[in-house]
């Protein structure tokens, strides 16, 4: 692992190498088995386990965590590089030690001594899992403001959680749980939220269904029943939820869109192959207008997204405000993924829709990337207001564009 950090850290030639060993582990080692990983249960977990010892063996397990926590430390900047064909599966991450970063780092930074002390280490070396319980039933995804799942203190100083959330990744197989709660005020205040660390097997935590989306597993609805939650597992200070949401949001969004170029990127190349290997009567499939027309659609979609995501990595990265970045690569790359992936389908035929590729479950993710993590619409109305709120029509006389840049 430290030879793995020494390599990267002899620039631009050691992250390409590292980007190459991660591009080989996924494919070979992370790939071929997506079913088994899909379906879930003890074959799912007896296979992932191998992987991680694999990631363990090869140097390349964690590499974006904090090196105090047992990481490799690359910075966003470095990982940005890897985070692309990481998440060519989905289930690269998680291979790779890599998914539980959102986690480690806002405990690391937010939590109390004790969260400091007992998690985020645990978190790093795979030995616990967490999951990020925000949106609740019947409550706008996009207003956290209606809160219903609220926490009252105790005597003690301890915390009494009572609500439910749903689309909670990776919930049913989490042992921490981050729930937003409303300690002060009633729904519709933007004040009074709160973020809590609730261990998943408290009494009162339950998991009350899956929720497929689109039929792929993975989502869950939680029930919290008056479960205890100790005084130090309050996340931040009370009624900091938003802020520290905020920031988890924005480096989360980021990440996503790094892994949806990576599946787009699986989809093009599985596209250009199937152009390059099937003919038909009329000739080969290279040979067709309107499949040239897919292929090249489809790489300027690439090539136009991947520069606005890395402008938001390289934002986050030097601790700027990246909200304008960050909503617009979040749209442009859920757009682009369901966008490549259609035209990969389109030009396999009835193929492109059965078991026999990814291309469906790849669709399936750009789907549904334009409503979870933020729909479109929440997106670029957020960003649309930034900008009008920072124009100036008389810096604009000598701007290009009449619009100044706008943060």
């Amino acid at each position: 692992m430290v030879e793995s950090r020494d390599r990267v850290s002899e620039g631009a030639g050691g992250t390409a190498e590292l980007r190459g060993k991660v591009d080989r582990f996924v494919r070979e080692r992370v790939m071929p088995y997506e079913r088994v990983l899909d379906v879930g249960g003890p074959a799912s977990s007896a296979t992932m386990r191998d992987l991680h010892g694999q990631a363990h063996k090869q140097g390349l397990w964690a590499l974006p965590l904090p090196a105090e926590l047992g990481g490799q430390g690359l910075s966003l900047a470095e990982y940005a590089q890897v985070a692309e064909v990481e998440g060519a599966s989905d289930h690269g991450p998680a291979a790779l030690g890599s998914a539980s970063l959102l986690d480690v780092l806002m405990l690391h930074r937010h939590g109390s001594a004790r969260i400091r002390e007992e998690y985020p280490k645990r978190l790093t070396a795979g030995e616990l899992r967490a999951c990020y319980a925000m949106t609740e039933p019947d409550v706008p995804g996009t207003d956290p403001s209606m809160t219903r799942t609220r926490a009252v203190q105790e005597a003690d100083g301890s915390w009494r959680v009572s609500g439910r959330k749903w689309f909670a990744s990776g919930a049913a197989g989490a042992d921490l749980m981050t729930v937003l709660a409303r300690t002060d005020g009633a729904p519709a205040d933007r004040g009074g939220l709160s973020l809590f660390l609730v261990p998943a097997g408290a009494p009162g935590c339950r998991v009350v269904r899956e929720l497929p989306v689109l039929g792929a597993g993975g989502q869950w609805e939680v029930e919290l029943n008056g479960v205890r939650v100790p005084g130090d597992h309050l996340i931040g200070g009370r009624g900091s939820a938003l802020a520290i949401a905020g920031e988890r949001l924005q480096l989360g969004r980021t990440l996503r869109c790094l892994r949806w170029i990576g599946q787009a990127q699986r989809a093009f190349d599985l596209m250009c192959e199937r152009v390059n290997d099937r003919a038909g009567s009329r000739g080969p499939l290279s040979g067709h207008q309107l499949v040239q027309q897919h292929v090249f659609e489809s790489l300027l979609a690439l090539r136009t997204t991947r520069p606005l995501v890395h402008e938001a990595v390289a934002r986050i990265d030097a601790g700027l405000d990246a909200h304008v970045e960050v909503g617009l690569a979040k749209v442009a790359a859920a757009r682009m993924l369901q966008q490549v992936t259609d035209a990969a389908i389109q030009v396999h035929g009835a193929a492109g829709l059965g078991p026999d590729t990814p291309l469906p479950a790849l669709f399936r993710t750009g789907r549904a990337a334009r409503i979870l993590d933020g729909p479109d619409e929440l997106h670029i109305t957020s960003v649309a207001r930034r900008v009008l709120r920072g124009h100036d029509t008389r810096a604009a006389i000598s701007t290009p564009y009449g619009c100044r840049s706008v943060r």
